[in-house]
């Protein structure tokens, strides 16, 4: 079996390691622009050593974005700043992707610090979300738009615009965020969807919008790229979207195109009760595998290098995702590497400080 330092093939794509970036919002930029620290803060962890190095949630329309600080996509203007950090990703050895997403019920909030569970209003530089049904997701928001059948077409276009624009910018990976309560994500389970016409009721009709923006994003993404999917692959309360439903689900998106499937959880609903601890999440993503074969990536509170190493060797996930890990310690995969005795290449400029035996890259 491959273990956390061997190379993955996506298609014409290889990463030198299985060890991700997992998209984390920075809440720092203004009208959608990557600035200094957007290129500090990926860039950081190209030069750390991991294999894919993600953007955070990146917004396919100026309404899709969390808050009025998300990174966005949506126009042409956004992908010159974006290129640089493409760039410097591949010339530290890593590959660049982007995330892109729509936040649908849940945007228009303030960044986590705020500690405002509500919706900005309008007079504050908000907007009004959109959502499948008009449902709020938690007291405090504002009921948002119920999406009419003729805007989806629009939203579908959108994120087929924006992966044109991350390939103009560079990257070779771009995942769709259809988990943690997100648009897409809306669309799929029946605690968000209401809807009576063709985009809900039954899993056919919930899962439409999602299958129409892998078709369309497909349509303008190269063949020799792989495209990803962010699932939660249960919602965590008993009636919404589970796992049953998110195999299925991934063996039709893995014959519209889908490469490999990052496989979270929850953020449907603010009561789900999440059995949190160590590799919680990593089941789903060997599940998934499994029943599909669909390649899976593994994510939450996987902090150790032993743990992840042997969610890869035991062929539970194909990559593993990291977050806080990541934030709290960037050069977390050549401290992996080394306790985990695999030759992995530092910086020419970090060799003074390399374990021995060390390589360099430039």
């Amino acid at each position: 079996m491959p273990h956390l330092f061997e190379p993955l093939t996506l298609r014409s794509v290889t990463l030198r390691n299985r060890i991700a970036v997992s998209p984390m919002c920075q809440y720092s930029s203004e009208d959608g622009f990557a600035n200094e620290w957007h290129f500090v803060h990926l860039g950081s962890r190209a030069v750390g050593g991991a294999g894919l190095v993600m953007t955070e949630a990146t917004a396919v329309v100026p309404e899709g974005r969390i808050s009025p600080q998300d990174l966005g996509v949506w126009k042409d203007a956004h992908i010159e700043q974006l290129g640089r950090i493409a760039h410097f990703i591949r010339m530290q050895g890593g590959t660049p992707g982007m995330q892109l997403a729509h936040a649908g019920r849940k945007a228009s909030t303030p960044p986590p610090w705020a500690n405002r569970n509500e919706t900005i209003g309008i007079e504050e530089g908000g907007w009004l979300p959109v959502a499948p049904s008009p449902i709020p997701f938690e007291p405090g928001c504002c009921v948002p738009h119920a999406l009419a059948a003729d805007e989806l077409p629009a939203i579908v276009a959108a994120f087929a615009a924006a992966a044109g624009r991350a390939l103009q910018a560079g990257f070779q990976v771009i995942e769709l965020h259809a988990a943690h309560g997100y648009l897409l994500h809306e669309f799929l389970s029946p605690l968000s969807n209401h809807r009576r016409d063709s985009y809900g009721g039954s899993f056919e009709n919930r899962s439409r919008l999602l299958r129409e923006t892998v078709l369309a994003v497909r349509k303008v993404w190269p063949d020799d790229l792989p495209l990803l999917v962010r699932l939660s692959a249960t919602d965590w309360v008993e009636g919404g979207w589970d796992a049953e439903q998110s195999v299925e689900l991934v063996r039709e998106l893995g014959t519209l195109g889908v490469d490999l499937v990052d496989c979270s959880t929850g953020g449907s609903s603010p009561t789900a009760k999440v059995p949190i601890g160590p590799g919680y999440q990593t089941s789903f993503a060997d599940q998934i595998k499994r029943e599909t074969g669909v390649m899976t990536g593994a994510v939450g509170l996987i902090t150790d290098p032993a743990q992840a190493d042997h969610v890869i060797r035991t062929g539970q996930a194909d990559l593993v995702f990291l977050a806080r890990e990541l934030l709290r310690d960037p050069y977390w995969p050549l401290r992996a590497a080394r306790e985990l005795r695999h030759l992995t290449p530092w910086p020419v400029q970090y060799l003074r400080a390399a374990p021995p035996n060390s390589t360099g890259r430039s």
